[in-house]
């Protein structure tokens, strides 16, 4: 039996995954198209990325939808409907925490970044994938399609679509298109590179 026909075991974060979350995070986006740029010092990416993906990744758990694989090889940053990626108090203080933990450049960089992302999503509705990634160390197993699928048994169970940004077209657009997302436009981002916004019905 291969990896990818063994059954998953998919869970709910708890508080002490965070740091995992962060790790296998951090790997999988350092050097996604968007976001590894968005960090230009490739020394300090790691620990400027994770801070932000901390913050993203403790603000979530306060929904039971950071869902994670059962050593969070692989992890999906849900935000239910009617949710927000942070609380009011960190989203009124998200600027001067970018600049606190990068510099005023980046940090304007990543406000670039997010602003249209934000402004672009659908008023319907629906979950959020903000973040999904698998750990550098587990690529290649199918663990992160598997997570998705699994997270979209759960959402089906409740009737209700789903929307995502694919930061990197050229290798996801069609994995997310085989579990029933549809590309509904796209967002350019500062450097000229183009993400992907998908939309997935409702089932169930």
């Amino acid at each position: 039996m291969s990896s990818q026909e063994q059954p998953l075991h998919v869970r709910t974060a708890r508080a002490d995954d965070v740091d995992a979350v962060v790790a296998t995070i951090t790997t999988a986006f350092f050097d996604d198209p968007v976001w590894g740029p968005a960090f230009p010092d490739p020394g300090r990416r790691a620990a400027q990325a994770g801070a932000l993906w901390r913050l993203f990744a403790a603000s979530a758990l306060r929904y039971p939808w950071l869902l994670v694989t059962e050593q969070v090889e692989a992890a999906a940053v849900w935000i239910p409907p009617g949710g927000t990626e942070l609380t009011d108090e960190e989203e009124h203080g998200f600027a001067d925490f970018l600049r606190a933990t990068t510099d005023a450049d980046t940090a304007a960089g990543i406000l670039a970044i997010l602003e249209p992302m934000e402004a672009a999503r659908p008023q319907e509705p629906h979950f959020y994938l903000s973040l999904l990634g698998t750990h550098d160390d587990h690529r290649g197993k199918g663990l992160g399609m598997a997570l998705l699928r699994e997270s979209l048994t759960r959402i089906d169970a409740l009737h209700m679509p789903a929307y995502l940004e694919s930061s990197n077209p050229p290798a996801n657009d069609k994995r997310y298109a085989a579990v029933g997302f549809v590309p509904t436009g796209e967002l350019t981002m500062p450097d000229g590179h183009v993400v992907t916004t998908m939309w997935r019905p409702a089932r169930g």
